[in-house]
Order: C-alpha cells, then structure tokens, then sequence
C-alpha cells in the first residue's frame, strides 16, 4: 500500500475492470465550512464525497474495500455504511491494520470481511461532545442511547446470529479491542488470514493522520479565539483608527464585512511580529 497518497481513494483495481478498489487510510470525518475562507469543503472522508465518487462507476461489479482507520463520525460512517449495504456490487472489505469504533461499522455493511491475523477491531457506544442546561444534557444522553440502537442492529445483522444482544452490550460498554479471531467467532470477520501482514506503515499512517487531526484541532481553537477578537474589534477604536484603509477600497471595487475584517485581522498580525 506504500503508493497511497491520498487517506481516502476510489480507483479502477489495475488486475480486473470489474472491481472498484476503495480504501479508507484515516480518520472518517464530514464536510464542514471553512469560516476563515468563507466556503464549503468536502471532507475526502465524508459520505457525500464517497457517494460522489461511487456514482462515477454505476456498473462496477465488485468493490474491495480496505480499511486502517481509527474510526471518526458515527454519522458520516452510517450513510457510507448503507450506501454499500444497498449497493449491486458485491462488498469485500479487507481490515488491513486496525477497524476501530465508526470504522468497524462501516464493516457490517459489506458482504465478506477478511482479516489478517494481527489486525483488530474495536467497538464502543457512540458518544458525543454535549453542552446546555440539564434537560439539554438529557436529551443528548437520550440521543445517544437511540443512536445506538440502530448500531447495535447493524452489528447484530452482520454477525448472523453468533453475537447476542446481550453480548453486544457488553462488549460495547467495556470499549472493546477484538483480535480477528475473535470477530471471527462473533461473527464481525468472514475470514481470517492465517499469515501475519507488517503493520508498521499502518501503524505511521495513522500517526500521522492523528498529528495532522491535532494540529487541525488546535488550528480551529486558535482560529475561534482570534475571531472572537474580531468581532470584539468591530466596535472598538481599532477599527475607527484604520477606516480610512477599510472604507476606501480601490476604485471600481467593494469590500464585504467578512474582507474588511481580513483585513484588519493581517493589520493585527503585522503589529504583532
């Protein structure tokens, strides 16, 4: 797999037309809206870019689905999910590292699962960040508990009745690691190769992704703050001091709220340094 720059990629398999190969190299998260740049970006992990990119081989007969990720959002993996449940083709998924939490569902979607036995799954209930009053809180355990109804269903269906309800519940409240032969025994893997496959990319991949998630995240905080300061410096001095800049753009031209605030916000950068 060392030719994958992308952590999601939709291509022709090279050996047979018939099959579309699909791998999930990462964390599964949705599209999302780029305040700064004040437009729409299409996460390559989301469910509308899978379905995009799925619509471009309508008469593909067989997909090979492989999967190193950590999981991500329990509702980007559930329509992706569905959308292979329901398609024509025929799904195999191969786990090539590890299939943990949204990731692992996505799995119960495909028709065979095969794993290697060194690779792993893990399952856990879905869980979300919540903030409110006590009834707000309330209500969003309440979700949650629904959420997971329908994921246990979906856990259940794939295992064909090798896994109670009970089981489950179990294995999901303990936040449980699976070996392969264990989903095997549960009914979550089809097949277990017998030989071992080197994890050590997969295992860098996901590090990196993880560095590249954490860094993102810290990115979006200090973007929050700083733009806090922005809307604190719209009725401040600094703004009247600097209008002569903001409110004269160049002749023929216009400057909406978000430019001019930009705009100031380079200003402020620039004093900084």
């Amino acid at each position: 797999m060392s030719n994958i720059k992308k952590i999601w990629e939709l291509k022709q398999s090279a050996t047979d037309s018939s099959t579309l190969e699909m791998y999930i190299y990462g964390d599964v998260q949705g599209d999302y809206f780029d305040w700064w740049e004040w437009q729409q970006v299409e996460s390559e992990t989301s469910a509308n870019h899978f379905r995009n990119e799925l619509a471009k081989y309508p008469n593909i007969q067989n997909i090979a689905l492989f999967i190193n990720s950590y999981g991500g959002s329990v509702y980007e993996a559930m329509s992706i999910r569905n959308q292979l449940s329901r398609h024509s083709a025929y799904v195999t998924a191969y786990v090539d590292g590890f299939a943990c939490s949204a990731a692992s569902f996505i799995l119960t979607g495909c028709d065979k699962v095969i794993m290697y036995s060194n690779t792993m799954q893990m399952i856990h209930n879905a869980w979300n960040v919540a903030a409110g009053n006590a009834t707000q809180l309330r209500k969003a355990a309440d979700d949650l508990d629904v959420i997971m109804q329908g994921n246990r269903q979906a856990y259940l269906e794939k295992s064909n009745g090798k896994l109670t309800e009970d089981k489950l519940i179990e294995l999901l409240e303990a936040e449980t690691w699976l070996t392969a032969e264990q989903c095997l025994e549960y009914g979550l893997a089809d097949e277990v190769v017998g030989k071992e496959i080197d994890l050590t990319q997969a295992k860098q991949l996901l590090q990196k992704v993880n560095k590249t998630l954490e860094q993102q995240i810290s990115y979006n905080k200090a973007l929050a703050m700083q733009a806090r300061e922005l809307i604190q410096l719209t009725n401040s001095s600094v703004i009247n001091q600097r209008s002569e800049i903001i409110t004269a753009p160049e002749e023929g031209t216009s400057k909406t709220n978000s430019e001019k605030l930009k705009q100031v916000f380079k200003m402020k950068n620039m004093e900084g340094k």
